[in-house]
């Protein structure tokens, strides 16, 4: 690949950070083991860059949604647990013995899909993890499954029930009843079943308390510097800033306009960079006219549509000195956190942090 000084953007991602955060959100969970969700490629970020830092950390139970990311895991860490959120599918279950994943079970057709192969191996039973839908109404048993499987205890015959897990809808609002009426839930329900080490707390879940933190936390975002307490100052550390550079100026005035659809309309003379990032890029397209950008210290607005390749920034306010082409400027991170940028695109980090496309390079730094 060319060098990283002619990529359009540049995404940096701090290992070192991700670390920290590790070690923090281990240490906010007291005694209790803390896992590490690696799903969506480590959130877009590179599990084959991220996996190692944690496991480095102490981390050797991690979470992941499909078969496909389970297996490119397996390659990476041969020794670590890897549980799948999104269970076992028929003609999936030896794959996942063969290469000591566990399926998160969610209903009871997995559950029996996953009790019939380990009753038909010789040697020890499968474990097992059952997920409780406590509220969620997405994944996991619901009670009256719930309910049904443990009337019907048989069904687990031949497994090891290693985990019961839900999870929680409301955690990032910790004021919310939903996550006491969950957890209350979810006490019940697992109550009907063999008893076994519980797991609810996400990377939210992790702030609302011990109570909160059974046997096993479950952190994702937060491993990658969002903000798990919003409305409160981030307890995390940055882990990514996105970088790019302009590669055109130019003096408009009125009555001329900006980008697509002739959306922006300059009210008096002004001065537009073009910076080489789009929604091509994971950019999206309803941030135009409402985020901004900083060179240096100073904030420029987005001014126009963003389009597939390009956006362009009102650098009106900098001396004509600083703000060449080749000039530096930052998109996300600094002085525009990631859960600020997301918002003012009227979505979350989450989405952000996975869209961010290919055409970004990545950097790497620290351990």
């Amino acid at each position: 690949m060319p060098p990283s000084e002619f990529a359009g953007a540049v995404l940096t991602i701090d290992l070192g950070a991700v670390a920290r955060n590790y070690r923090s959100l281990r240490h906010r969970l007291g005694g209790t083991p803390c896992a590490g969700v690696v799903k969506g490629n480590a959130y877009g970020l590179g599990v084959a860059e991220i996996a190692p830092v944690l496991a480095r950390q102490g981390c050797d139970s991690f979470f992941v949604a499909t078969l496909d990311e389970a297996m490119e895991l397996r390659g990476l860490l041969p020794d670590a647990t890897i549980s799948v959120l999104n269970g076992v599918l028929a003609g999936s279950a030896a794959v996942f013995a063969e290469n000591r994943l566990l399926p998160v079970l969610n209903d009871l057709g997995q559950i029996d899909l996953w009790a019939a192969l380990s009753r038909s191996r010789d040697g020890e039973p499968l474990e097992a993890l059952v997920h409780i839908d406590s509220g969620m109404s997405r994944l996991g048993l619901p009670p009256e499954e719930t309910r049904r499987l443990a009337a019907e205890r048989h069904r687990l015959d031949g497994l090891r029930l290693t985990l019961v897990m839900s999870h929680l809808a409301c955690a990032e609002q910790p004021n919310n009843p939903m996550n006491a009426a969950q957890r209350t839930e979810f006490d019940v329900l697992r109550a009907l079943l063999p008893s076994a080490p519980a797991s609810l707390a996400n990377s939210s879940g992790v702030f609302l308390g011990p109570e909160y933190h059974y046997d096993l936390g479950r952190p994702g975002v937060a491993l990658y510097g969002v903000n798990p307490t919003p409305g409160k100052p981030n307890p995390m550390a940055e882990v990514v800033r996105l970088h790019s550079k302009i590669i055109q100026l130019r003096d408009v005035d009125r009555p001329q306009t900006v980008g697509y659809g002739a959306s922006h309309r300059v009210a008096t003379q002004a001065r537009i960079a073009t910076i080489p990032v789009g929604y091509a890029d994971g950019y999206l397209r309803s941030l135009g006219g409402h985020v901004f950008a900083a060179i240096g210290d100073v904030r420029v607005p987005v001014v126009g549509r963003v389009s597939m390749d390009l956006i362009t920034l009102d650098v009106s306010a900098l001396a004509p000195e600083l703000a060449v082409p080749g000039t530096t400027v930052e998109l996300i991170g600094g002085a525009c956190p990631i859960e600020q940028f997301a918002a003012l695109g009227g979505t979350i980090a989450y989405e952000i942090l996975n869209r961010l496309g290919p055409r970004i390079r990545r950097r790497y730094i620290g351990p």
